[in-house]
């Protein structure tokens, strides 16, 4: 990339702008010497959980641990079905082989490409024990047709909001919705560290506090706790003693070392403030997009009426994407696909042996969707010249 370049995301501008206040609170947390869980991350939960309106927040390393954390505080067991979108990152799919469940996938809608409620009314077997939701792109799924479904059939509802931090379904904060809800943080994110995180929420303690043991190898009150419930037996917990020794020497359960630490929590908890402005200049670039696009070969994103985008990703569909793709590159503007391969193509669950033509929006998705330019920093002049460049196009 030259540096003429339009990039499809870019963290240095961002740290550009607020660098003093990321550099101050970095350098506090490094001088202080509390480096792993402790008062930084304390705040930043509460106030996650508060700019979300969730009772509870656990941070933990990364969004994939977000997830594997919270099918299993959700009962999810191995051998157990979990449906989830064919249109997704690995990850989302991932966890659910890590805790030993079987994943089942269910096509994505053709215009907001987020999972099909009507394609998981038909997945619903008696082994299904959970509905795994992705908010793909920034905007959410169908959250009421999916919690329907969910009481009707005795199922957890897990959201993967990894790409809608501050997104809304009916007014209600992407994550917020089901039992768990979990986030990534990764750099490029709405809301990114510098480096990986991720949190899960819930208005459940009992998850609550089976992720905060299953955060730290399973060990200390929560653990001892987590261990009564999963095998049904009363623990009176406050009479614990350990002996004046460190309660994470006390394991209960199988957990992970999987922990938000100090400093990306200061991170997170200097950016939440900028979030709201954030996700509302994407909003502003993609309403550019929206209206002076104007390519006839190319159709642009769909936002469902009870939803607030907030453009992780801005997703145009065109019959010759890589036609187009090669062109913008061309004229310097780099662009991406989201994602190249759905799950019931992907390699590695050829064992699942999937009907290929079960998921023809998906294949659709993958073979035709382009993401342009989206970042709260980009200039207008270069706003102006992606949407001239993209007008211009005439294979």
């Amino acid at each position: 990339m030259n540096a003429v370049d339009i990039p499809v995301m870019n963290v240095n501008r961002q740290y550009a702008q607020i660098q003093g206040e990321l550099d101050t609170v970095a350098l506090e947390i490094l001088h202080g010497g509390q480096y792993i869980l402790g008062e930084k991350v304390d705040n930043f939960e509460k106030a996650f959980a508060a700019y979300c309106g969730s009772r509870y927040a656990i941070g933990v390393g990364n969004g994939s641990d977000a997830l594997v954390i919270a099918l299993k505080a959700c009962g999810i067991r191995p051998g157990d079905e979990v449906i989830t979108t064919d249109m997704s990152f690995i990850a989302t799919a991932e966890a659910i082989i890590a805790v030993g469940a079987i994943p089942v996938f269910a096509d994505c809608t053709p215009d907001t490409y987020t999972i099909d409620p009507c394609e998981i009314e038909k997945k619903v077997t008696e082994r299904t024990r959970a509905i795994l939701p992705v908010h793909i792109y920034g905007q959410c799924a169908d959250m009421d047709a999916i919690c329907n479904i969910a009481k009707k059939h005795g199922l957890a509802v897990i959201e993967d909001a990894a790409q809608a931090t501050g997104a809304t379904y009916k007014g209600r904060c992407a994550g917020s919705i089901g039992n768990a809800g979990c986030f990534s943080f990764f750099p490029t994110k709405n809301l990114g560290c510098c480096g990986d995180g991720g949190m899960i929420l819930t208005n459940d303690e009992n998850i609550y506090r089976q992720c905060k043991a299953m955060r730290v190898h399973g060990s200390g009150k929560d653990a001892l706790f987590t261990y009564g419930l999963w095998n049904g037996k009363e623990i009176d917990i406050d009479k614990i003693d350990f002996g004046g020794n460190l309660p994470k020497y006390y394991n209960y359960i199988d957990g992970y070392n999987s922990r938000l630490d100090a400093i990306q929590a200061g991170i997170l908890h200097t950016k939440l403030k900028y979030l709201d402005d954030w996700n509302n200049r994407r909003r502003e670039i993609a309403r550019r997009y929206d209206s002076e696009i104007i390519n006839p070969l190319i159709t642009k994103p769909f936002v469902a009426e009870e939803n607030e985008h907030v453009f992780y990703v801005y997703t145009i569909s065109t019959q010759r994407r890589d036609e187009l793709r090669a062109y913008l590159k061309s004229n310097g503007i780099v662009s991406g696909v989201y994602f190249p391969v759905p799950f019931h193509k992907q390699m590695v669950f050829e064992n699942l042996k999937c009907v290929s033509d079960a998921y023809p929006n998906a294949e659709f998705t993958a073979e035709h969707t382009l993401v342009l330019p989206m970042f709260p920093e980009l200039t207008q002049d270069e706003v102006d010249r992606i949407i001239s460049t993209v007008n211009g196009w005439k294979p």
